[in-house]
């Protein structure tokens, strides 16, 4: 595919043509040759949208959220993208993608781009093409795109390396409270949701985490994470005050950062990690596969089980190799 081509594509996307934008998520997922070319194209036009993390076990309810978020924001003109992960089949290699099931009342809204994702064995609870994903998204003019990870327990802090905004969606009585707190979740958390709050332990979560900010020593820019709890979904009228008490803090978070100028700080920290993955795609990845093709992978592997090498010196010896290291 020529240069013309992959501008073409970018024109598209950001005049909001779902289709070639599912497709060229698509193609990064699968690892198409020249797919990242289009995003080269997009890049210089992102940047503008509020890109807002959700993290917490599976069953938590984030999908439940992200389905009631995209509600509430539509009803004040904000454009939507939604990026939601799904757990890849150590098995098969393949994902349910049920979120999309699950916001399937969104499906018409053209103001609205759901995409799920497929971990591919990537840790974090993230997929490798998110990163990617999120610069269509907002290349195309999303206000807000809303990330959801698996859930994967102590990896989960990864997501803080992609969005503005974490909420950590923690539910009473599944017995992972403090596993997930000191996971360092406390440490990435910007907001807290206690969902289904009707149950029994509330309060106790409550004042767990209560206690956990108390021991604080102090909070970026002076914004202690607040707790929002959020009750039956049936419940309609309190149910949606709770979100909408949760987005004006999400809200009230991005404008935080804004003013104490420490947006910058996240959005280096997101480059940072861009630049890392896009260095060991350009450069790790093509040595791995060379290695695995010409056999020296299991050649180095047996001299490792038989105990005639150790990883060091092998990496030094394909360093020397393939990057001319001395």
């Amino acid at each position: 595919m020529n240069d013309e081509e992959n501008i073409k594509k970018a024109e598209k996307i950001r005049n909001g043509d779902i289709r070639t934008a599912t497709r060229l998520i698509r193609n990064i997922e699968n690892n198409v040759p020249g797919a990242k070319s289009t995003i080269k194209h997009l890049f210089p036009f992102t940047g503008k949208a509020h890109v807002v993390g959700l993290t917490g076990a599976p069953g938590a309810g984030k999908s439940t959220l992200i389905d009631s978020f995209i509600s509430q924001y539509r009803k004040k003109d904000k454009k939507i993208g939604a990026l939601l992960v799904d757990p890849t089949s150590p098995f098969t290699g393949g994902a349910i993608l049920g979120d999309r099931v699950r916001l399937q009342r969104h499906a018409e809204d053209p103001d609205v781009f759901v995409r799920s994702l497929a971990t591919r064995g990537a840790l974090g609870g993230l997929s490798k093409a998110a990163g990617d994903a999120i610069h269509v998204m907002d290349a195309m003019g999303k206000d807000v795109i809303l990330v959801e990870t698996v859930g994967t327990g102590q990896q989960e802090v990864e997501i803080m390396n992609h969005v503005h905004t974490v909420i950590v969606v923690l539910v009473p009585g599944m017995g992972d409270e403090v596993q997930a707190i000191k996971a360092g979740i406390l440490e990435v958390a910007d907001v807290f949701v206690i969902n289904k709050a009707d149950r029994n332990g509330t309060g106790k979560l409550y004042r767990e985490l209560m206690h956990m900010l108390d021991m604080a020593d102090s909070f970026p820019g002076g914004w202690r994470p607040p707790i929002i709890q959020i009750g039956d979904m049936f419940e309609k009228e309190g149910f949606g005050k709770s979100i909408e008490e949760l987005l004006e803090n999400v809200q009230g978070h991005y404008e935080n950062l804004v003013e104490k100028e420490l947006l910058g700080d996240r959005i280096r920290r997101k480059a940072v990690v861009e630049l890392n993955e896009a260095l060991q795609s350009s450069i790790l990845a093509p040595i791995l596969e060379t290695l695995i093709a010409d056999g020296e992978m299991d050649t180095m592997v047996d001299k490792l089980l038989k105990k005639k090498s150790d990883p060091y010196s092998c990496a030094e010896e394909i360093a020397k190799k393939y990057l001319k290291k001395p």
